[in-house]
């Protein structure tokens, strides 16, 4: 077909681990399996490899996961699986190719000596390789590399030396470092905590009586709930028959540091974090890069779906007419049929170029990163075959030059083209006429009045937490970062 051309955002934008949801019911009428299975399609954006469910109904666990986003996974008859109990978690898991193994989906519930658990998790544990050996040689046994599964048997060991969950939840966050956002589906109580960066979102909701954890508030809209508050960096919250708790760890970060790249691409356009509105953040990035790049054009448009609300801002400061570049094709998909190893369940984006309404105009396109380059490349090509003019490709973020080591799947700067090329040179690369990137400076301000610090190093390569010398390959490996 001509003018078409798909992309693989995958293998082409810096994607988050997960998203993670808990509930504990204190009202009757709530159909908890229902208001779940609601939570995780609106978390479907932060994960879409795996989904699934534990519910805790008297103390007994029920799990429902499978590899496929949500709709795939649960069928009506797998949600019949599932009893209409007292606590229930859920996950939707995003990984990468290497990392493809069912073990690792999750809700994980482990069996240990003082009871059950089920836990989800989204981040990246840094010291995962030291701790995994350490609990090795006291003979545990791993059915995968997950994150969850490190951190639910650190939780175990910690438990047998301490009088209650709680405090064996404290005492593993003190060991585990990086970056975790996690809900745990214990006997009796929901507990949720966040690391003492606070790299990754995780919120308190309330729908009636009961309450939610959960990574986006976008969620609790959702199912018709209402936002609490963030929860804070360092911090263990629990809800029991007693009512809501909270546990400060009593080791803090010398800056907390939430993750920018939330509100540049991850996040949800309609979830608070952190007392930001990430609409508000991509729009006013897209006012500010006018003022770094005030370009002379016919037409501003954004880049389906990440860079629409940023060219709003754009058009509205410039003064130039928003309008529709691309249409999408709204099917998303696994990749079947097309010679690509289907374990690789990667989603298909695909992309026309809309010619009535860029043939011969100067056009500024404005999308959120540039990772690979490839995508780019893709987007200003499409224009030209519309018949552009001009194409002005500009970012509402800095050049993406270095690694992430808590919970973006970037990690290894010669997948980064902006870590290998000048600007000027990727300009060429992807065959725009103009190229430009938001400062970071610019970046900072996009977020003002967040409640925490921010991390930007993949942007500046300064982060707030140590940056670890390895990281987890498989059973057998680790890799040297450079």
């Amino acid at each position: 077909m001509k003018n078409y051309a798909v992309i693989n955002p995958a293998l082409d934008k810096a994607m988050d681990e997960c998203g993670v949801f808990g509930i504990y019911k204190n009202n009757d009428e709530l159909d908890l399996v229902a208001i779940t299975h609601d939570a995780l399609y609106s978390l479907q954006h932060r994960g879409h490899v795996s989904a699934g469910i534990t519910v805790n109904d008297e103390q007994k666990f029920t799990t429902v996961k499978e590899l496929g986003m949500v709709s795939e996974v649960f069928t009506e008859k797998a949600l019949k699986k599932l009893p209409d109990g007292k606590i229930a978690v859920g996950h939707v898991r995003y990984t990468s190719d290497v990392a493809l193994d069912r073990a690792a989906n999750q809700p994980l519930v482990i069996r240990y000596k003082e009871g059950s658990i089920a836990i989800s998790n989204n981040g990246s544990i840094t010291n995962f390789p030291e701790i995994r050996k350490e609990l090795e040689r006291g003979g545990s046994i791993f059915q995968s590399n997950s994150n969850a599964e490190l951190m639910a048997y650190v939780i175990a060991t910690e438990r047998i030396q301490t009088e209650n969950l709680e405090d064996a939840v404290l005492r593993a966050m003190k060991r585990l470092k990086g970056a975790y956002s996690t809900v745990i589906c214990a006997p009796t109580r929901l507990i949720g905590f966040r690391d003492i960066y606070g790299f990754r979102p995780l919120c308190v909701g309330k729908l009636k009586d009961s309450y939610i954890f959960t990574s986006e508030s976008c969620v609790l809209e959702t199912i018709g709930a209402t936002l609490i508050r963030d929860v804070k960096p360092g911090e263990m919250v629990v809800v029991d028959e007693e009512g809501f708790h909270s546990y400060m760890l009593d080791q803090k970060a010398d800056k907390t540091s939430l993750c920018v790249f939330e509100y540049v691409y991850i996040a949800r356009p309609d979830s608070e974090i952190d007392n930001v509105s990430v609409y508000n953040a991509r729009r006013k990035a897209g006012e500010l890069l006018f003022k770094e790049y005030p370009i002379e054009a016919d037409m501003v448009c954004g880049v389906p779906d990440s860079g629409i609300i940023a060219a709003e801002g754009y058009a509205s400061a410039s003064g130039i007419p928003y309008g529709m570049g691309f249409i999408k094709n709204k099917f998303l998909g696994r990749n079947a049929g097309t010679g690509m190893d289907k374990k690789k369940r990667l989603l298909h984006t695909k992309l026309t170029a809309l010619k009535s309404n860029v043939e011969g105009k100067r056009i500024v396109v404005i999308d959120d990163s540039i990772v690979r380059g490839q995508t780019s490349q893709h987007i200003v090509n499409l224009l030209r075959k519309a018949g552009a003019k001009e194409i002005h490709m500009l970012i509402s973020s800095p050049p993406f030059v270095y690694p992430c080591y808590f919970g973006i799947d970037i990690s290894d700067k010669e997948n980064l083209i902006a870590n290998k090329m000048t600007i000027e040179e990727i300009r060429r690369e992807i065959g725009a006429d103009t190229l430009g990137y938001l400062s970071v400076e610019s970046l900072h301000k996009t977020v003002e009045g967040c409640n925490t610090g921010l991390c930007d190093g993949c942007f500046t390569k300064q982060f707030s937490a140590e940056v670890p010398k390895t990281f987890f390959v498989d059973k057998y490996a680790t890799k040297i970062h450079k």
